[in-house]
């Protein structure tokens, strides 16, 4: 292992098998570059998280709640709350809730789609982002049933 210590507090070492480890002391940070190109990131400062970069482009980031939020090359990003929620951004954001209901965002309208069929359209907006319509409720009449 060398160790190189520098005047600002920060401190690189290489590792047996050319692992980089390197602590910004000033940042409060570990920045670790493996050999198989992944590299991770370990905050310490105002609250704890640890990023992870793959040589494909995806970063995955823990928070310190446990939200995981993954970033990918295609430009998809989807976020892993505690609770079972999942936000899903790429053109639009879909938010699939624990309890199985979905919402849905696009720059045109946002749509909550509830367990028992009823859809509920809020803001939705034409091109130059003028309000068409406020709120709408659909509800499924009685004994017809919804497949979402």
């Amino acid at each position: 292992m060398i160790t190189i210590s520098f005047c600002n507090g920060d401190v690189k070492k290489i590792m047996p098998g050319h692992r980089v480890i390197y602590y910004y002391a000033d940042a409060q940070m570990i920045h670790t570059a493996n050999p198989d190109g992944l590299e991770v990131l370990q905050t310490f400062y105002i609250f704890f998280s640890t990023e992870k970069r793959y040589t494909d482009g995806t970063q995955e980031i823990v928070f310190p709640d446990h939200t995981v939020k993954c970033l990918y090359s295609d430009g998809l990003k989807e976020t892993f709350f505690p609770d079972g929620t999942v936000v899903n951004i790429e053109k639009g954001k879909l938010v699939f809730f624990s309890d199985g209901q979905r919402e849905i965002h696009t720059a045109q309208l946002r749509r909550r789609e509830y367990l028992d069929g009823t859809v509920k359209t809020v803001q939705i907006k034409d091109e130059e982002g003028s309000l068409i319509l406020d709120e709408k409720w659909l509800i499924p009449a009685e004994g017809c049933t919804v497949h979402m």
